[in-house]
């Protein structure tokens, strides 16, 4: 017997050639996706039967880059001072906002960031985290919200020297290094992990040659990837022409640590040669075309060459349908040949990145026999003939994250027709508005 099964939908994969499968069944059993095509659930019973007459069912969409430490900053209400460049965000804004932070305020953040993320159809969150007033088990507490809400991730912490020198530095790096630890533990006892680790780094400006030998040391000792900012503005790639005499990627790689596990992030200001670097070396870069907006840092006109481009909101929450229209529209306006097709197929490959981080032999991005049921049930109305020629299209153009019905990850059904199913989300967002009430207030206090 089965454990779900989803009856008479439209299967629509997100990857090319975008194939499209009506009249389909799909059959869950644990974890995974035992069947998906028609008559594929042909005298299969299951407790929980779902009738997907009408809908569209793909795979689970993938936020390649996240900052769960964000969750309770919107709307945020704090004075500050002149934001009249990157730097200057950074330190009046965000910089206070992470030192506020302490242990309670990480987990409703974490959360609140992964409730969003679930609603949105995102079954998967990669986060970047910072909470240098609460950095000893603070990857604990992240992936404890993740697991609790039912999301799956992987999470890590910025090493940084922004606050405290080398001693933040090695703070970071011992965190880093005992959350895999830990991961590892979890799994070596047969537990279910859903949430990973990776080697976080804040940005090459806020670390030191002795960081990054350390961030080598963690890559090399844990097994995992590192998950780090590369030029986001200007000023990151000034900084390391000034005060290392070399590009950003050229002095990550003398550190090796550019490999097929390795998350870049941003990239805007790279160089042609240092996009040929990151590709050689296997790299992914993330591409987050919302915050770049917003931050006003220039666009990244290296997206059409970068060979493992993959999509993230950092921080600008976790619906990927939103992400990828303004990624979509904003590349045409900078004149750039990407079409839908090739900003759904960087969403999918999200799912390289998934299966690279959990390094375990199992395969997401596909709803079809074989792959992790990490899935989104969506009642789109088509206009127009929905077809594999032109599915991306509709995802771009039509789809929107209004249209989630219904989320499944690891095979479980934790949202059912726009309802959280095992976790009482109401109480949670009321919880929440008081933490980030004070929060606030602790930021407000901070001087940057």
């Amino acid at each position: 017997m089965a454990d779900i099964i989803i009856r008479n939908a439209m299967i629509m994969q997100t990857e090319p050639p975008f194939e499209i499968t009506e009249c389909a069944d799909i059959v869950i059993e644990g974890s995974m996706i035992t069947a998906a095509g028609k008559g594929a659930a042909a005298g299969i019973s299951a407790p929980k039967e779902i009738d997907g007459t009408g809908r569209i069912v793909i795979p689970g969409n993938v936020c390649a880059h996240h900052h769960y430490y964000s969750g309770l900053s919107r709307g945020m209400l704090i004075s500050s001072g002149p934001q009249t460049d990157f730097i200057q965000v950074l330190k009046e804004w965000w910089w206070r906002l992470d030192r506020a932070l302490d242990e309670e305020a990480v987990y409703y953040s974490s959360l609140i960031c992964s409730l969003d993320a679930i609603a949105a159809g995102t079954t998967t969150c990669i986060d970047h985290h910072a909470s240098p007033s609460f950095i000893g088990n603070s990857l604990s507490v992240i992936a404890k919200g993740m697991e609790d809400a039912g999301v799956r991730g992987a999470t890590c912490f910025e090493i940084t020297d922004r606050n405290r020198g080398m001693d933040e530095i090695r703070e970071g790096y011992e965190e880093n290094v005992r959350f895999a630890s830990e991961v590892d533990g979890r799994k070596a006892r047969g537990e279910n992990v859903l949430v990973e680790a990776m080697i976080g780094g804040h940005a090459p400006f806020t670390i030191p040659d002795e960081g990054l030998a350390l961030m080598a040391d963690a890559v090399k000792s844990t097994g995992r990837g590192m998950h780090l900012h590369v030029a986001e503005d200007k000023y990151d790639q000034v900084w390391s022409h000034h005060f290392h005499g070399d590009d950003i990627i050229k002095r990550l790689d003398r550190f090796s640590l550019l490999d097929e596990k390795t998350l870049l992030v941003h990239g805007v200001h790279l160089s042609s040669e240092e996009i040929s670097l990151l590709n050689d070396r296997g790299c992914f870069l993330a591409h987050n075309a919302r915050s770049n907006m917003n931050n006003n840092i220039g666009y990244n006109h290296h997206v059409p060459d970068v060979k493992k481009l993959v999509i993230g909101t950092d921080g600008c929450g976790g619906d990927m349908f939103e992400e990828l229209k303004l990624a979509f529209f904003k590349h045409k306006d900078e004149g750039g040949p990407f079409w839908p097709s090739d900003f759904v197929a960087a969403l999918n490959r999200g799912n390289r990145l998934v299966e690279s981080v959990f390094n375990n032999g199992s395969r997401w991005g596909k709803v079809e026999k074989g792959y992790k049921a990490d899935i989104a049930i969506l009642s789109y109305n088509a206009p127009t003939p929905v077809v594999s020629a032109n599915a991306a299209t509709h995802f771009v153009w039509g789809m929107s994250s209004g249209n989630v019905e219904s989320t499944i990850i690891d095979g479980k059904l934790l949202y059912e027709n726009r309802r959280f199913t095992a976790i009482d989300a109401d109480r949670i967002y009321k919880e929440a508005q008081c933490v980030a009430k004070r929060v606030w207030e602790r930021t407000d206090r901070i001087k940057a």
